[in-house]
């Protein structure tokens, strides 16, 4: 009795050691992608406005006319002499010439400066941390945004991650609309360069990305 009982009890611990190794290999397990870009931010990149932002409007020598309001949820700003008119999508002197043409129609010649002093941009714009982040959110894309500002953002990882098993979707320069066929997934090593201090595991951000932190298995 006793032996078969030592013969049970061998056989649930063989079980469990084989159980431990595989859910090691797949937590160990590498990313089938292929590395993300070192350099992706580009030069001329131009902030756009979205919604939920906070426009400043100064028309020059007009000060009954300038204003700060925010961008509402459909896009569209309101003000004296002008209503609905769109703002999402456009730069600040996009919107700067715009808001010119309406109110030239009311007074001579107007000069008018924009300035966004509330950021969270479009969502074509927008850093997106999903997973085991400490605080995954949005983000609003910045020139030359990294990895690593992306995280310091975000928290860090929780015990849980698999920092390195992390990827990274990125949508085409050509278009804002996620498909399998417009948009590429890289790997990243999100624990070598938080936890190990590895700067080469850093890489430029672009607007639109999209981190995914996996779970660890074990």
């Amino acid at each position: 009795m006793v032996s078969r009982l030592h013969h049970v009890v061998g056989a649930a611990l063989r079980w469990l050691v084989l159980g431990a190794a595989g859910a090691l290999a797949v937590g160990c397990a590498s990313s089938d992608f292929p590395p993300a870009p070192e350099l992706a931010a580009s030069p001329d990149y131009r902030y756009l406005i979205g919604p939920g932002d906070t426009v400043n409007i100064i028309v020059w020598r007009n000060p009954e006319l300038s204003l700060s309001v925010p961008v509402r949820p459909d896009g569209l700003i309101a003000g004296p002499l002008i209503e609905d008119m769109p703002a999402m999508g456009k730069t600040p002197t996009m919107l700067a010439r715009d808001m010119e043409k309406a109110l030239g129609v009311f007074i001579r010649d107007p000069v008018v400066t924009v300035v966004v002093t509330s950021f969270v941009g479009s969502q074509s714009e927008q850093i997106r941390v999903v997973g085991e982040a400490s605080k995954p959110q949005a983000l609003p894309y910045r020139q030359k945004m990294t990895l690593l500002d992306v995280m310091i953002a975000v928290g860090g990882l929780t015990d849980f991650a698999d920092g390195n098993g992390a990827t990274l979707l990125r949508v085409s320069d050509d278009t804002k609309e996620y498909s399998k066929e417009n948009s590429k997934q890289y790997s990243v090593r999100l624990y070598d360069l938080i936890r190990r201090g590895d700067v080469s595991a850093n890489v430029d951000m672009k607007p639109g990305d999209v981190l995914i932190i996996p779970q660890s298995w074990f």
